[in-house]
Order: structure tokens, then sequence, then C-alpha cells
């Protein structure tokens, strides 16, 4: 499965790496892969572009670009708020170019560029291997459309109909569908996540708001109106023939629903988070990739979603600033040191309690950072981890690798 699984994502983002060429998807529309797919869309009046991918990587998307160009480039669309979509605005905007961006646009990105000092070190840790940029990025432009769809936007150019659908959540609250009726082709940017028929990151182990539930299944319930001939993603392939359409997006729908509904009804039972991110399982009709989001992640997210961040199992400490590990130093005193947490541990690891142990290991080593003892155990506890999870999961397999890495590196340390 490991080797199967990992290009389901990591090879996605890097599917432009090698590439020499545009790729027709059809005879007026042409595919640039970047960490965010472009595309370019030509009418008899010149061209439409569909993101324009990461800043990095603009000198390239130009070039591989410039031969498919028909005239003008009279529009560029923007289906999310994130650098990989609007990265190279300002390189494929002529005088003319009218760019136009869904509802939040300028709110979200300025959230996001705002938090860039939060946000780097976690996407560097999780992403940083996988994209293999060898250096900071450039700085992502500040983007100001000229225009702001509100709901829904229509327009005519070289004899070709576009309209532009607001659908919130995806990735982002401003994300829009590019929809071409004629032709019934649909671009949904990142609505459906980085990979088709897979479970939605309703949030993201960086860190971001929290993409709620029912806005999701609206858009998706708007996708499946359109009954799209091609579905045309932020990455991949496109997705061809209306009746796979249709059966996919009913499963996506399926899940999230039977996630939601099993979230909420063991709530009303009174069940934990935890209990339900154990027990949960997609029924098989309804089973579909884990790639980014996971379905236990997705459970947290909408216990968080419709209750807050206050879980009541947790107590009356959670109320306040202390944290739990504030009594690290006692715990470890009380059991007589770290190497006994460390050998508590090592009987969790292998009776399969990888987790069990790491919680041990995290009180011990937040006291004696360095206790090999300790690091030791807390390597085999993650190589574990690793082997259970398959590597499906690229977010999950990425964030177990750089634990690992961290935990090499404070071995081998003088």
């Amino acid at each position: 499965m490991k080797d199967d699984a990992k290009p389901a994502l990591a090879g996605l983002v890097r599917a432009g790496d090698s590439q020499a060429e545009a790729i027709p998807v059809t005879d007026f529309v042409w595919q640039v892969n970047d960490i965010s797919n472009l595309y370019l869309v030509n009418t008899a009046d010149g061209d439409v572009m569909v993101n324009t991918g990461f800043m990095d990587n603009a000198e390239r998307n130009l070039g591989l670009m410039s031969p498919k160009r028909s005239g003008p480039l009279r529009h560029i669309i923007l289906t999310q708020s994130h650098a990989d979509h609007f990265g190279g605005v300002p390189d494929f905007r002529e005088a003319e170019t009218v760019v136009i961006a869904g509802p939040g646009f300028i709110e979200a990105w300025g959230d996001m560029k705002r938090l860039q000092p939060f946000f780097g070190p976690r996407s560097r840790k999780l992403w940083g291997s996988t994209l293999k940029r060898g250096g900071t990025p450039k700085p992502a432009p500040d983007v100001f459309p000229d225009l702001m769809v509100d709901r829904h936007h229509a327009f005519k150019q070289g004899g070709r109909r576009f309209e532009l659908i607001h659908a919130p959540e995806g990735e982002t609250v401003d994300n829009l569908i590019v929809w071409l009726p004629d032709e019934r082709i649909a671009f949904t940017g990142n609505l459906v996540g980085p990979v088709w028929l897979s479970m939605p990151f309703f949030c993201t182990l960086r860190g971001d708001k929290p993409r709620l539930v029912w806005n999701t299944l609206k858009s998706l319930e708007k996708l499946k109106a359109l009954d799209a001939e091609i579905i045309i993603t932020g990455h991949g392939e496109p997705i061809r023939g209306a009746r796979k359409i249709r059966a996919d997006i009913d499963r996506m729908i399926g899940a999230i629903t039977y996630i939601r509904d099993y979230t909420l009804d063991g709530m009303n039972a009174g069940r934990t988070v935890h209990e339900l991110m154990r027990d949960v399982k997609l029924p098989e009709n309804l089973t579909i990739g884990e790639f980014h989001g996971k379905v236990s992640w997705s459970v947290k997210t909408i216990w968080e979603e419709y209750s807050g961040w206050f879980h009541y199992e947790d107590g009356t400490t959670e109320l306040y600033h202390v944290p739990r590990s504030a009594v690290n130093d006692d715990l470890v005193m009380l059991a007589g040191g770290p190497s006994a947490l460390a050998h508590q541990a090592s009987v969790h690891v292998i009776a399969g309690r990888p987790l069990e142990a790491i919680h041990l290991l995290d009180i011990a080593l937040d006291v004696e950072p360095a206790h090999r003892e300790s690091l030791g155990v807390k390597k085999q506890a993650l190589t574990a981890l690793l082997d259970a999870s398959g590597s499906r999961n690229l977010s999950e397999t990425m964030w177990l690798k750089s634990e690992i890495a961290a935990v090499d590196q404070l071995l081998t340390a003088d």
C-alpha cells in the first residue's frame, strides 16, 4: 500500500517538475502542473486563465503556457486565496487583464499573510521534504482583484460562456467553481481537496480556520447540480464522464454526511471525542480516500465545530492558562526519574500501544529533553505508528517522519 498511496498526493504536488509542455485537456483548455495546477482557456477573443500557480515557479509556468496562448489575457480567475493558486498573478497579468476572485479573498489572504510567522514553520515541517524547495519560497504577492464575485457572476468572452459560482469551504471561504455551461466543464480548484474522491481536510495540521461541514455539503450539491461532463480540479488528471462524476459526488456527500451524523449522534449519547475518533469507520459503500484529510480527524473537527474548544471530560484546568505539562517535573520526580517512565513506555510499545508510550515519553522529555533512553523508546513508538499508518495519509506521514528525524538529531548530537 505504501508505494501505491504515496503518489496520490505527494506525486501530485511534484507532477510539474519534469513537465516539458502544457497538457491538452481539450482542444481549447491547457494544463500546467504546479503545487496547484494552472489552466489556460482559449477563446476567439483571447484567453482566460484559471489560477496562476506558485510564485517560485512563475517563470517556468509562463514558458510552458506561452505556446498555447491565442491572444490577450482578458481574465484571470482565482479559485481560492492560497498562494499556490495566485502566486503567479503579477507575472501573467497584462495591462487589460481583469482579475476575479471570490468573496472574502482579500480578508482570507490577509489572515494567512499575517500568520506566516506561525504557519511557516508548521508548513515546512509537514511539506518541506515533499516540495523540496531548496530554501525559503519567495514572498507571496499582494493581489487585489478587480472584481469580487458575490454568489454568482457570468460573462462571455470570444463566444464562450463562463459562470463563476461561490462554493465555500473546500480549502477556503472564497472558493469559486468556474463553470463553462456550453461545454459542461467545471473547474473546482480545491473544493474537493487535492485528491478527488477523498475525505476533505476540515482543519489542516498546519492550522487554519475550520472548514464548516454544512457549507462543504452545500457546495458539493451545487457541483452535482451542474451535471458536468468534465471536472478539472487543482491537481491531477481531469475527471471525465457525467455518470462517474455524479456517482463520485454522491459518494463524497454520503461519506461526509455519515461522519457528521455519527459525530453528532455520539455527542448526544455522551461519548467523548476520543472514543468517537477511535471507533469511527465508514461503511464499505461510502469508503473514500484519506490522502489529505482523515475520517478520524473529521470527527474531531466536526465535534469542535458544533461544541467549541471546551471538552467537559478534560475538566476544570481546561478553563485556565496552566497546561498539564506544568506538573511534568512533579510526575517525573514521583516516578523516580525519566528512566522509570521510559521503561513503562517501552512496555506499552511492546504491547502495541505506541500512543500511550508517547504520552509518558513526552512527560519525561519535557523535563530532560536529551534523555537517551526516552528518545530511543520514542523513536520505536513513532516508527510503530508510521508502520501502522501505511503512509496512506501524507500529512500524517510527514509529521511522523519529521518527529523521527528530530529524535535522530538529538540522539546523534554530541
